[in-house]
């Protein structure tokens, strides 16, 4: 038998997926080949599987390299559900764990170890794992070694070392928010051999993303979160007293919602996390501290009640929605008060200039996305140098803007950038268009170009606007690890020459209509058809709960909601017929098969 046949064998028997996801094989493959990995997938396309699957085919230890303590955890506990031997090494543990995990270690019991890095860099942690036959070093959240990365931690910069300290073991790297610049980092700083790279797109189709301006109040929230009775969701806020205060709104109105952010007592902020895992329906309200640790995957809507802090941010934050693959929604509100305060944030940050440019210019990235006339997946892929045709999923394509032949302006706007030879970024030019003469354009000569004053019908902030709509549209590009200059694509230079025309945006999106709502809440409402039977669907979601808090694991670790939806469908009534159900491997139909059939049967008996 193959590798890749064992591989997919074991992925039926011990995790009960009957087959890879798209672009996992490839990776699988190149692993158990021995290459060194870069792997980029979008969050929720089985990343972890990619590396727990050949750590189980082959001899020697995985070491597993994750920045939160939680996410550690979680993985651990779920892996452990499907009967794997893991284990994780770090700071919450308490000492009779530490030592229990050291002796599976010494013993060569474990197939993998999860290390926080700044365990993983102590030197006796290192001679440790050789002496443990140590033959993977599997890195996640890679984008964390990156300086260009948008969460950046110094102690990722080690690893480099560390690899080498190992022993110049297999390296395999995966993050879901890693663009061109990110990648180029993560290669100079990780690996010592050229590796093998899967750039498997940035698109996550099940996930509806609207964005609209926001008006006074909450109601836009309030009616979002209504939409989604009784399912899981985010709400991200920008401060730790906003969480509190729209937590305590939203129980006013009736919504089991939780606040969560790093100031709070740790037992209270634990409880929290803890509800939000293990029940069903519970709303947190969160700073970004909430999220990187959690891999729910049930999480049916994520909120922004503000502007995040750049474009990766969003990607990634969104990306905590929908991870079973099951629709998901969305909600991005913003103000021009976010955008100034995001920039103060940048200008008064304790980072050197160029990282300062680069903040900016993936916040500009952000505001694009916001402005743009065009589908808003087309945009965002668009970042990460990634192709979509109109996505009919978000609030462009669904609700439709009303839009104005911008060519003209078009056309001023890239005539500039073309006549001060590609080299200026967005203030230079704007000024340039409105004919104000700074000391920059005088320096320059740029008060003797033709475009000089062309655009003078026009308000700087109107033009601002112009610019990151024509970004938006793909028709000119930005040097993001530069000075944010301007230079014009392909499609540009067609509208340049007046080959192609241009529509820009003159208002915002409209609200969504009331079939569009309606469509959205029922493509959300899981036990609507979706399982065929959703009394069904609720009874076995109410034994997992149960199972959950008894056992003090996130729900997911018992089964996830595919799982259940799968159950109900085919209402199995013997184990045989039950493993064939989706997510059922050997360990968890041992475990729970008579559990599980017992609530179907009761069910089936009225």
């Amino acid at each position: 038998m193959s590798d890749l046949a064992a591989a997919r064998q074991l992925l039926r028997t011990t995790f009960g997926f009957d087959g890879f996801r798209p672009g996992q094989s490839d990776i699988v493959e190149a692993i158990l080949g021995g290459h060194d990995v870069l792997a980029v997938m979008p969050t929720g396309s089985g990343k972890s599987l990619c590396y727990q699957l050949p750590a189980l085919l082959r001899d020697g230890l995985t070491v597993v390299v994750s920045p939160l303590i939680a996410l550690m955890r979680n993985q651990v506990a779920q892996l452990r559900g499907f009967g794997i031997a893991a284990a994780t090494l770090n700071s919450s543990n308490d000492f009779d764990e530490n030592r229990r995990v050291l002796g599976q270690l010494a013993q060569g019991e474990l197939r993998l170890v999860y290390i926080a890095p700044e365990r993983l860099a102590k030197s006796d942690t290192i001679a440790l794992l050789k002496r443990s036959g140590v033959r993977v070093l599997a890195v996640d959240e890679a984008h964390c070694i990156s300086q260009w990365g948008h969460d950046f931690r110094p102690e990722y910069a080690t690893l480099g070392s560390i690899q080498a300290a190992l022993g110049g073991v297999q390296t395999i790297a995966f993050t879901a928010t890693a663009d061109a610049a990110t990648r180029g980092d993560i290669l100079d700083k990780l690996f010592r051999r050229t590796p093998e790279i899967f750039v498997h797109g940035f698109d996550r189709p099940n996930i509806r993303l609207t964005i609209r301006p926001r008006d006074p109040g909450r109601g836009q929230i309030l009616n979002f979160v209504g939409a989604h009775k009784g399912q899981s969701g985010i709400i991200y806020c920008s401060s730790r007293k906003q969480t509190e205060e729209l937590a305590d709104f939203l129980v006013g109105k009736g919504v089991n919602a939780l606040p969560y952010h790093a100031g709070m007592d740790a037992d209270a902020r634990s409880r929290n996390q803890d509800a939000f895992l293990q029940e069903d329906g519970v709303v947190i309200a969160a700073t970004i501290a909430f999220g990187m640790g959690i891999d729910k995957p049930d999480v049916r809507y994520v909120c922004h009640a503000n502007l995040p802090s750049n474009i990766e941010g969003y990607y990634q934050e969104i990306g905590r929605a929908g991870r079973d693959g099951l629709p998901a929604d969305t909600l991005l509100l913003y103000g021009m008060g976010d955008i100034r305060l995001r920039r103060m944030q940048i200008d008064q940050n304790e980072a050197s200039e160029e990282q300062k440019r680069v903040d900016r210019n993936r916040l500009n990235a952000l505001v694009s996305l916001c402005e743009s006339a065009s589908c808003r997946r087309q945009t965002l892929l668009g970042y990460f140098g990634d192709r979509s045709e109109a996505c009919g999923n978000c609030d462009v394509c669904i609700d439709g803007v009303k839009v104005y032949d911008g060519t003209i302006e078009a056309q001023k706007a890239l005539s500039a950038i073309a006549r001060t030879g590609e080299r200026f970024g967005t203030e230079h030019l704007v000024n340039l268009l409105c004919g104000d003469e700074t000391e920059a354009i005088a320096k320059f000569g740029h008060q003797r170009l033709p475009t000089f004053g062309v655009g003078k019908e026009h308000g700087k902030p109107v033009w601002r606007g112009i610019f990151r709509q024509l970004y938006g549209a793909g028709l000119i590009s930005q040097d993001i690890t530069g000075f944010g200059t301007w230079t014009i694509a392909d499609r540009g230079r067609l509208v340049l020459k007046g080959q192609e025309r241009v529509n820009l945006r003159e208002e915002v999106p409209k609200p969504a209509t009331k079939r569009a709502s309606r469509d959205a809440a029922r493509a959300m409402a899981l036990g609507d058809g979706a399982s065929g039977e959703p009394a069904l669907f609720e009874a076995l979601k109410q034994r997992r709960m149960e199972l959950a808090k008894k056992q003090r694991v996130p729900a997911y670790v018992v089964f996830a909601d595919r799982s259940l939806l799968d159950m109900a469908r085919r209402k199995p009534s013997t184990l045989t017929e039950m493993a064939e159900v989706h997510g059922v491997g050997q360990a968890k139909l041992k475990q729970y098969g008579d559990i599980f059939l017992g609530v179907i049967r009761q069910y089936a008996a009225g």
